[in-house]
C-alpha cells in the first residue's frame, strides 16, 4: 500500500500504530483531542494476562503474544528515543483470602501456588489475613506515562505528523469509502484512516465502545526506608497495587458505568484505600501522592475491536477495556500488517466488530414484500382510480409507496413493535439514534430486530437539546444507517428539543443545525411547529421535507394546529410530513385530507391497548385521508341539497 495514513486518536494504541507504520515506511499523520486526556495516561501499566485470568482462548492468545513482544518491543524504542519505558520483569503476586480447594495447575503459562507460609516469605508485609496466592513469574509491568511519552517521542523522531488539539466530527463516506474526516480544524483526506480513539469511538461510529471510569491514586515509599519494600504487583480482589522503581506506588481501580462523569470521589477513594491496606497494611502510613481517573473503553464482551470496518479503507483498533496497554505491541503490529501489506492475521477474526451484529433471537415479522411493490388503497374491481391516480411518495429522490411512517419507541416488546411495524405496512421506520446507542430500556436488539434490506431507517435525533449536539448524533446516525447495510442512506430526522415539559422543538436551533446539515449532505427532515415562515425557511435550506406537529409530541390531543398546516402544504414544495400529536385513525384520515404527503406515528400505535391492531387501522386511515383528498371531497353549502332529483316525481 501506499499514501497518506490519518490516525485517529493519540492514545498509546494510536502512536504506537503509527510508529509501526513509519517504520515500515508509510506517511502517518496522528489526529489527537487532547493527548492529555487518553486513558492510557491515566492505566497502572500491568502486563497481567495471567494474573487477570482471562478465560477467552482468543483473548488469551492475544494477550500472551502481545506480553512477549514487550522486551524487544521497548527496547527498541528505548534505543530510538534515549528515554526509558519503565518496563520490568517483576512478576505478579496474587494473594487471596479464602482457602483454595483443589489447587490445580493455571494453564499453559507458569503459575505457582504460595501456601500461607511460602507467601509471607516470599513479600512480607502482606495483610495477617492473606491465606496464600498465586505467582506468576511471566507477568510484567511498564510505566505507561513513560511509555506515552517515549512514543509520542519516538512518532517525533520517525517525522509522523503530530496534531494534538484536532476533534475529528464525523467521516465523511461514499460508497464504501472514508474520502475525509470533518474536523474543528476543517476537512482532513487520506487514504487510509485507523479508529483508535478509545472509550469515545462511538461518538463517531455506531460500534458498542462505552466509557468505564477508573478511579487511581499513588503513594510515595518514604525515603527513610532504604530499599523498595515491595518490588512485585500485588493483584488482589478489585484492588491492585503497582510498585515503581522511582519509589511510587500505584493503586487502583474502580470500574464504574458512569459515562464520561469525571472527578475523583470519596466513595471511590475510600474503597481503593481500604482494599489496599487491607492487602498490604504499611500503606497506611505511606504520603499520598496524587489521586486521578480515566475512562477505559469497555465493550459487551470486554474483548477488543480490531480489523476491517464497513468501509474498505476505515480499520479499527479500539474497546481494549482493561488490556489497552498490555495488548499496545501487538494491536500496532496486527494493524500494520492489515493496513499496510494486507495481511490479515486468523486471531483478527475473534475481534471484528461484526461479533455484536447478532441474528434477532425472536422471528422478524417484516412484511415479504419488497420496497418497490405499491400498496393496493382498495381493491381494484371495487373502484376505478383512473381520475385519481396514486403518485408515490418521494423523498430526496427516494420512492417509497407507503406514506405512513412509525417509530419504535415506547413498545412493551420487541416483539410487539415487530408485528406492529408489519401491520403498519410502513416503508420508513424512525430510530433514536441515542437510545439505541445507550441501549435504553426497550432499545436493546433494536437494530436486529428488524429487516433493514425491505425497511428504510430514518435515524433520529431525539434527545439532543442544542443544534451543536444534535449535528453530531446526525453523523453517528448515517454511520448507523451504513453498518445495517444502507449505504446510500443519508436521511436524518431532527429534532432539536431544549423544553423538556412540553418537548416544543427550537425553531432557532432547527434551522442551523439543518443549515449545518444539508451542506454535508444529509437529507434532513426537520420536526417543527406548525410554523408556515419557519417550513419555508427550511425549504430554502434545502431540507427535504418539513415535518409539522399536529399537537404537542405524545399527547394524542389530534389536530390543533390545522390552520397553520393548511398554510405549510399550500405554500411548499417539498413533502409535508404531519408529526406528533396524532392519536386516533380518524385524525390520521384527516390530516392526510388536508393534502399533508405523509405522517408519522409511533405513540397512539405503541401505547394502544391492541398495538397491531392500531396499526392496520392507521394504515387504512392514511390511505383513505390520500385517496379522499385526491377524489376531492364535495363543497359545504349553507344550505340543504336534496340527494334525490325532483323531477319525475310521483304526484299524489
Amino acid at each position: 500500500m501506499t499514501g497518506e495514513i490519518v490516525i485517529i486518536g493519540g492514545g498509546v494504541i494510536g502512536l504506537a500504530i503509527a510508529v509501526e507504520l513509519k517504520w515500515r515506511g508509510a506517511n502517518v499523520t496522528v489526529l489527537c483531542r487532547d493527548f492529555q486526556a487518553a486513558a492510557s495516561h491515566a492505566a497502572a501499566g500491568m502486563l497481567a494476562p495471567d494474573a487477570e485470568r482471562i478465560t477467552d482462548g482468543a483473548m488469551k492468545s492475544l494477550c500472551w503474544r502481545s506480553r512477549s513482544l514487550y522486551p524487544d518491543w521497548t527496547q527498541k524504542l528505548e534505543n530510538l528515543t534515549g528515554l526509558k519505558t519503565g518496563y520490568w520483569a517483576c512478576g505478579i503476586l496474587a494473594p487471596v483470602y479464602e482457602p483454595q480447594g483443589d489447587i490445580k495447575d493455571k494453564g499453559e503459562s507458569p503459575a505457582y501456588w504460595l501456601d500461607k507460609t511460602a507467601i509471607h516469605h516470599y513479600q512480607s508485609g502482606l495483610g495477617s489475613d492473606v491465606v496464600g496466592g498465586w505467582w506468576y513469574p511471566e507477568d510484567a509491568q511498564v510505566d505507561n506515562r513513560a511509555l506515552v511519552h517515549v512514543l509520542w517521542t519516538a512518532a517525533e523522531s520517525l517525522g509522523v505528523e503530530l496534531k494534538d488539539g484536532v476533534t475529528v466530527e464525523a467521516f465523511l463516506q461514499q460508497q464504501g469509502q472514508v474520502i475525509g474526516v470533518q474536523t474543528n480544524m476543517g476537512i482532513i483526506r487520506a487514504d487510509h484512516y485507523v479508529l483508535a480513539t478509545g472509550a469515545w469511538s462511538n461518538q463517531l461510529l455506531p460500534i458498542p465502545v462505552f466509557p468505564r471510569k477508573g478511579q487511581m491514586l499513588s503513594v510515595r515509599v518514604p525515603d527513610s526506608l532504604p530499599e523498595l519494600p515491595l518490588k512485585r504487583v500485588l493483584f488482589g480482589d478489585n484492588i491492585y497495587i503497582v510498585p515503581r522503581r522511582d519509589r511510587s506506588i500505584i493503586i487502583g481501580a474502580t470500574s464504574e458505568d458512569v459515562g464520561f462523569t469525571p472527578h475523583n470521589t470519596p466513595d471511590g477513594m475510600q474503597a481503593l484505600l481500604q482494599g489496599a491496606m487491607r492487602l498490604y497494611p504499611e500503606l497506611q502510613h505511606y504520603p499520598i501522592q496524587e489521586f486521578w481517573w480515566g475512562f477505559r473503553p469497555g465493550t459487551p464482551d470486554e474483548l477488543p475491536i480490531l480489523g476491517t470496518s464497513h468501509c474498505a479503507n476505515l480499520t479499527l483498533a479500539t474497546g481494549h477495556y482493561r488490556n489497552g496497554i498490555l495488548l499496545t505491541p501487538i494491536t500496532a503490529q496486527l494493524i500494520a500488517d492489515l493496513v499496510w501489506e494486507q495481511k490479515s492475521d486468523p486471531l483478527l477474526s475473534h475481534f471484528h466488530y461484526s461479533r455484536f451484529q447478532k441474528q434477532p433471537s425472536t422471528p422478524m415479522l417484516i412484511s415479504q414484500s419488497p420496497v418497490s411493490n405499491p400498496q393496493s388503497p382498495v381493491p381494484s374491481d371495487a373502484l376505478s382510480l383512473s381520475k385519481c391516480p396514486q403518485s408515490p411518495l418521494t423523498i430526496a429522490g427516494k420512492t417509497f409507496h407507503s406514506r405512513l411512517m412509525t417509530g419504535t419507541g415506547k413498545y412493551r416488546s420487541i416483539e410487539e413493535m415487530q408485528q406492529s411495524v408489519e401491520a403498519s405496512g410502513c416503508q420508513i421506520v424512525t430510530v433514536a439514534v441515542r437510545r439505541v446507542q445507550t441501549k435504553a430500556p426497550g432499545h436493546e436488539g433494536l437494530a436486529e430486530a428488524l429487516d433493514w434490506s425491505k425497511i428504510w431507517m430514518l435515524p433520529n435525533t431525539a434527545g439532543c437539546q442544542t443544534a451543536e449536539e444534535a449535528i453530531r448524533v446526525a453523523r453517528l446516525g448515517r454511520e448507523m444507517a451504513k453498518l445495517l447495510g444502507q449505504e446510500d442512506n443519508n436521511f436524518i430526522k431532527l429534532e432539536v428539543i431544549p423544553d423538556q415539559k412540553y418537548l416544543l422543538p427550537d425553531p432557532i436551533g432547527t434551522l442551523q443545525a439543518a443549515e449545518q446539515l444539508v451542506k454535508e449532505g444529509f437529507a434532513v427532515l426537520p420536526y417543527i411547529n406548525a410554523d408556515p415562515m419557519l417550513a419555508k425557511r427550511l425549504e430554502e435550506v434545502g431540507c427535504a421535507t418539513v415535518m409539522p406537529l399536529a399537537s404537542p409530541i405524545g399527547s394524542g390531543q389530534g389536530l390543533k394546529t390545522t390552520a397553520n398546516i393548511q398554510i405549510i402544504i399550500e405554500n411548499a414544495n417539498i413533502p409535508v410530513v404531519v408529526d406528533a400529536g396524532i392519536g386516533a385513525p380518524s385524525e390520521a384520515s384527516q390530516a392526510m385530507e388536508l393534502g399533508a404527503d405523509a405522517l408519522l406515528i409511533n405513540s397512539a400505535i405503541a401505547l394502544a391497548q391492541n398495538p397491531i391492531a392500531m396499526a392496520r387501522a392507521m394504515n387504512l386511515a392514511t390511505q383513505a385521508g390520500r385517496l379522499a383528498y385526491l377524489a376531492g371531497r364535495m363543497p359545504i353549502k349553507s344550505y340543504a341539497s336534496a340527494s334525490s332529483p325532483l323531477t319525475g316525481t310521483i304526484v299524489s
